[in-house]
């Protein structure tokens, strides 16, 4: 197996993949390896997310980042094709409801203007357009909803498979194997253990490892403040047939949205604990979320759970947005590239983007992410977003 590789990728997820494909597109001649533990993705965080896709973020560099994301997938098909075969991954375009309290008016149009010079074309309803719209929502408490309307989600397995398989046709060498540590020198980042016994060699390195990021960049000397949390999803059914509902959110934080036959649904615990805790409490879902759906959507009092799943954020404990690019304190040559908190699907192509550009042009061209770079894990400058999360 050859073992030197011009950069080597950890992490086969779709963060990993999209940093691949974006670095061949840009170099085709270029030997990348993509080293995931397993090809399976049985408790990878991409095939267990909700699979959205939105343009509502209160940072101009997630509006720009997720602008990139959508372009990208509507034409995935086209771009991930092999010998004439496309992947279909189900983008629809149904559209994210923020509900928003009174408090959240004068933020929300702030908010509003920011998004429309980014080119997003979001609107602001009032209660009374709320209700001509969706008329199976309970709209107490709620002074304002902010749509977008090109919003949506898509299927994040056909996504990551479709990247998968592109990125091998382009040539990336996808090495089945566990990550031990990351050797360095005092010259930078050199080699990474693998678990099968072999040590690859390159010149540049992505940690791409999500959830499991930390303990890989700890082994490089690199510390980040990102944990693995659970987040899980509940698929119920109803009997009743209702408008065609977009992505809803209300201001407690729990979240539905259409999916098959019925709907899909979930809330972040803010307190729930670090960890790689894939069980699902379904005691949360009849206790505390169970109850806030039916407040918000009546008809919901009757659903029947069908299934449920959890899956890991890689939560960054300073803002909970992404970390891209060299530490400060660490080696150059090593890229982090993690902390999406919840964000990394829609922004999975510009982030790969992003640290292709870094790789081959020392810095970011596309867009100016340097405000999402690792500096602020120095200087303590946290980057959260505001009012619509």
């Amino acid at each position: 197996m050859t073992t030197s590789f011009d950069v080597a990728v950890i992490g086969g997820g779709v963060m990993g993949l999209s940093t691949a494909f974006h670095l061949l597109e840009r170099e085709p001649g270029l030997k990348v390896a993509v080293v995931e533990r397993d090809p399976t993705y049985a408790r990878a965080s991409t095939p267990r997310s909700a699979g959205g896709v939105r343009l509502q973020f209160s940072l101009p560099e997630n509006v720009a980042m997720s602008a990139y994301g959508l372009d990208f997938y509507k034409t995935f098909g086209e771009t991930m094709a092999v010998a004439g075969e496309r992947p279909e991954i189900g983008l629809k375009q149904w559209g994210y409801l923020f509900l928003l309290p009174e408090g959240a008016r004068e933020a929300a149009h702030a908010m509003n203007a920011m998004q429309a010079a980014g080119g997003a074309r979001n609107e602001l309803l009032d209660p009374d357009a709320l209700a001509r719209r969706f008329p199976s929502l309970n709209l107490d408490g709620i002074a304002l909803g902010s749509f977008g309307p090109e919003d949506g989600w898509t299927d994040p397995y056909a996504i990551l498979m479709g990247f998968r398989r592109k990125v091998q046709a382009m040539g990336a060498s996808l090495i089945t194997d566990e990550v031990l540590g990351i050797g360095c020198d005092a010259s930078g980042a050199r080699s990474l253990a693998l678990a099968g016994g072999t040590t690859l060699f390159a010149d540049s390195f992505v940690c791409a490892a999500g959830a499991w990021s930390r303990d890989l960049l700890a082994s490089a000397g690199v510390t980040v403040p990102v944990a693995p949390v659970r987040r899980m999803v509940f698929y119920f059914e109803i009997r009743d047939t209702l408008e065609r509902l977009p992505l809803t959110i209300s201001p407690d934080g729990h979240y539905f949205r259409p999916e098959g036959a019925g709907y899909i649904g979930g809330r972040s615990i803010e307190d729930e604990p670090e960890g790689e805790n894939l069980e699902v409490d379904y005691g949360y879902f009849e206790e505390v979320l169970w109850p806030m759906l039916a407040q918000r959507c009546p008809a919901f009092e009757t659903l029947r759970l069908k299934n449920a799943w959890a899956g890991l954020y890689d939560i960054n404990r300073l803002d909970e947005n992404m970390l891209a690019g060299p530490h400060p304190d660490g080696p150059e040559n090593l890229h982090v590239l993690c902390g999406f908190s919840g964000h990394g699907l829609q922004q999975a192509p510009a982030a790969g983007r992003a640290i292709a550009e870094l790789i081959l042009d020392r810095r970011f061209v596309s867009i100016d992410l340097e405000r999402l770079s690792c500096r602020r894990l120095v200087t303590g400058q946290a980057m959260a977003e505001a009012g619509i999360v």
